[in-house]
This record gives structure tokens, C-alpha cells and sequence, in this order.
């Protein structure tokens, strides 16, 4: 039996290569990863992670569809495999399924099914809705079952962190060939990041776990080494990518870690909140005029890099980040309910662009981005309560970690989920000045973070 499938699929591949279409020849492959779906999901699981920080994506131009290769068509399957589970066994693990922030990502999932019924580009919207479905059901729902074993709760991040220090280390290496200059930092770790800010967005997500699996309790020495050379290559790569969102989120997420950690978080935390913004509103037109005199560009070395943050008048990359902003709130105002439809905003934003707010680096192409936040992105293609559904994921994020990391016993577990909580935190910082969750590189440790910290919460506490 074995035989004839063998010389069956020979006989197909020359098919293929005779008529030249060698798509075909990943038949073989394809057939592997469906078999070793259905008897060894665990392993497909892990292989994903491990293939996921190396990914190079790829466009078709004649069928103007672009994905990432090999993980795009891979989470394809598990999607149809999860369906399929789902139906065969008539349910899901309960305990995941009911919890809050389960709840949160299908109500979300819900939302931008529905807008992309009423989208002014359907076809672009239903292949964002099938890109984030897959991404939530297989990084969430079917790593969940995948952490339910303790110890894949630390091989899953270990998996993850060895081809992304590869990465980060070969994007260094490059840089190092063009005296470390900004400019270079933008390219230099593609074919596997498409540009820096992405890249840059992923080694913060990941720096906590890799310091934290450092310092942790009852680790192996040789562990502690390893993860103390890959929390250097990482801080080295974030440091060098020159990208201020991300050093401003890590910045963040580091003192959340702090505040979590002694418990200050409450109505402290919400009383130095309040009067914060007190504060900034009462000096509101000194602040502005404060920032206003800032000219530094982000066009110089970590210095002027760090200085330019704060300035919103000669800075191409802030004021266009500002265009981006008011361009999303426009496109709300005319689509309040239901917005022009998930994944349109980059074909939509130019004629809601003012002259007085375009850059030199401002188009009307749509190549060049999107709205730059995780927010006001869908309030511009999902309408209001797209944002709702965002905020409520983030918020029930943040509630079941902190409460899961005060209820855990001193141990392992409990560095891991700080850890875990520091980077996600770190992740929707910086997803108030860009948004990523289009990609697999991203995807993969917000939504896997999140399902670690449910499994946490329900199974381990």
C-alpha cells in the first residue's frame, strides 16, 4: 500500500513539472501535515512555532493574494481541522470556551464577520476575516489545548525564541555591514520581517520571556546561559532597530511588570491616572507649545532617535502618523455603525486625507500602511464597537493575568506568567501607534500569550 502511494505521488509530481506547475510538487508536504493533523496535532502545533519567526511571505500577482509561507496555508488546515474537531466531539474544552476572554475574541470574530457583509470591498474583507479567524482559532483556541500540559508552556516559548534570536542576530550581522546606520535598520532583517517597526514589535513581545527564563527558579545552568545570550541578541535588535514605539512599549510594560508585581495596580494606579490627566489638561497649551519646539528628527542616532518621540512639527514619521489618525476618525464620521469593512482602511484612507496634513511620505496609493493603531483602525472599518471589542479584549487580557499571577504560588508558573502579562502589555502599548496582528510573526505570541495565561487561570492556578 505504501508502495503504490509512493509511485502515485512520483507519478503526480512529474505531471506537475511537465506542465510546469510546481505548486503542485508541495503536495506531498501538504498530504504529511494533514496526516500528522489528524494523529499528531501536537507535533504540527510545534513545528508551526518553530517555522512561524522564519516565515517569508509571497505574492501572487495574478491572483492578488499575498501570504506567508509555510505558516499561512498551515494555519489554513488547523482552522478546517479545529471546524471539524469542534463538530465531530459536538463542542470545545468548556473551561476555555467559557472563559471572559474567550468569550471577548469570539464576540470580535462575531463583529468582523458582520462588517464584512456590509463592506465596500467584501472580497478583501472576508480574506481579512479568514486571515484573523484562523489566527485566533488556532493560536488561542488550539494552543490552548496544546498548553494544557505544563511543560509546553515553556518548550512552546523556547521554540519560538531560538529562531527569532537567528533572526535577530542575522539583521544585526547586515546592520553591522552598514556602520549600524538608522536608515538600514529598516530592511535589514527581510525576507522574515517585511520592515522594522514589525520586527521590532515581536523582540519586545518576546524580551520578557527571555529574561524572565534568565533569572527563573530551578533552571538548568545551561538554560540560564542560553537565555541570557538570547535576551542579549534580542535588546541588541530591539535597541537597533530604531523603533520608538517599541522601546516606548517595552518601557511601559517594564514598569506595569514593577506595579503588578507590588501590587500598586487599583485605585492608586487609577488615582495617579486621573490626575495625570488633569494635569495634561490643564497645561494642555504649554505642553503643546513645548512640543511644538521640539525639531529633533528621527533621521539620526538612538539619541536624536529617543529626542524626536515628542515632536509633531518637522517629523515626517509622527505627522504621518497623525494624517493616518485623523483620516481613521474621518472614515468613522462617515461609517459610523459598521465602517467601510475590515481590512479597507489602506484602500480607502486617500480621499479622507486633508492637504494640510500630508507629508512628503504621504500617498494616495494605499501602499504604504495602514492606520497605524489597533484601535482607531477598526473604528475606521468596523465602526464603533469595533473598538469596544479591542478594548475589551485588552482589558479582560490584562484583569485574568494580573489576577492569575497574585493567585499563583511562588514558583516557575508564577515568573512565567508575569512574563507573559509584560510582554502582551508591552505589545498594546505600542498598538496605540501601529498595529500588527495582520501577521503571523505577531499573531502567534499575542493571541499564544493570552491562551498561556487562560490555561493559566483555569487549569494550573
Amino acid at each position: 500500500m505504501a508502495l503504490m502511494a509512493g509511485l502515485f505521488v512520483t507519478l503526480l509530481n512529474v505531471v506537475f513539472i511537465v506542465t510546469e506547475q510546481y505548486w503542485g510538487l508541495l503536495l506531498p508536504f501538504i498530504l504529511g501535515i494533514v496526516a500528522l493533523g489528524v494523529f499528531a496535532l501536537d507535533r504540527v502545533l510545534l513545528f508551526l512555532v518553530v517555522a512561524t519567526p522564519l516565515s517569508v511571505f509571497y505574492m501572487d500577482e495574478r491572483l492578488h493574494l499575498g501570504m506567508s509561507l509555510p505558516t499561512e496555508p498551515l494555519l489554513a488546515g488547523l482552522l478546517v481541522l479545529l471546524l471539524a474537531r469542534i463538530f465531530y466531539y459536538a463542542g470545545f474544552d468548556r473551561r476555555v470556551v467559557s472563559h471572559p476572554l474567550a468569550i471577548a475574541l469570539l464576540a470580535y470574530l462575531f463583529w468582523v464577520f458582520v462588517t464584512s457583509i456590509t463592506s465596500t470591498m467584501p472580497w478583501v474583507s472576508f480574506k481579512f476575516f479568514l486571515a484573523r479567524a484562523w489566527f485566533i482559532g488556532v493560536f488561542f483556541f488550539l494552543f490552548s489545548q496544546l498548553f494544557r500540559e505544563k511543560k509546553n508552556l515553556y518548550r512552546v516559548q523556547w521554540l519560538y525564541l531560538v529562531p527569532l534570536a537567528a533572526v535577530a542576530l542575522y539583521a544585526l550581522v547586515r546592520l553591522g555591514q552598514y556602520g549600524l546606520e538608522n536608515k538600514a535598520s529598516e530592511w535589514v532583517m527581510s525576507p522574515f520581517f517585511k520592515e522594522h517597526t514589525s520586527y521590532a514589535a515581536v523582540l519586545a513581545l518576546y524580551i520578557p520571556v527571555a529574561v524572565c527564563f534568565t533569572f527563573m527558579p530551578r533552571q538548568n545552568l545551561n538554560r540560564r546561559l542560553g537565555a541570557g545570550l538570547i535576551s542579549l541578541v534580542l535588546l541588541a535588535g530591539l535597541l537597533f532597530s530604531y523603533s520608538r514605539a517599541a522601546w516606548l512599549g517595552l518601557m511601559i510594560a517594564s514598569l506595569a511588570g514593577l506595579l503588578i508585581h507590588f501590587r500598586v495596580l487599583g485605585m492608586s494606579l487609577l488615582v495617579g491616572v486621573l490626575l495625570g490627566g488633569g494635569l495634561f489638561w490643564h497645561y494642555q497649551e504649554d505642553i503643546l507649545l513645548a512640543l511644538q519646539e521640539n525639531t529633533t528628527t528621527s533621521h539620526g542616532g538612538i539619541e536624536e532617535h529617543l529626542e524626536s518621540v515628542s515632536n509633531i512639527t518637522t517629523d515626517d514619521s509622527n505627522l504621518e502618523r497623525i494624517n493616518r489618525w485623523k483620516s481613521a476618525w474621518r472614515m468613522f464620521e462617515d461609517r459610523p455603525w459598521f465602517g467601510h469593512g475590515p481590512g479597507t482602511y489602506m484602500f480607502r484612507y486617500a480621499p479622507y486625507q486633508k492637504t494640510y496634513d500630508m507629508t512628503l511620505i504621504s500617498t494616495n496609493a494605499g501602499d504604504r500602511g495602514n492606520a497605524h493603531s489597533e484601535f482607531l483602525g477598526p473604528l475606521s472599518e468596523m465602526g464603533w464597537p469595533g473598538p469596544l471589542f479591542v478594548a475589551a479584549i485588552v482589558l479582560l487580557t490584562l484583569f485574568t493575568g494580573i489576577r492569575t499571577y497574585h493567585r499563583m504560588p511562588a514558583g516557575r508558573l508564577k515568573w512565567l506568567t508575569l512574563a507573559l502579562l509584560i510582554g502582551l502589555i508591552s505589545y498594546w502599548a505600542h498598538g496605540t501607534l501601529n498595529n500588527f496582528l495582520s501577521l503571523d510573526k505577531a499573531a502567534l505570541p499575542v493571541w499564544g500569550f493570552s491562551a498561556a495565561l487562560v490555561v493559566l487561570d483555569r487549569y494550573h492556578r
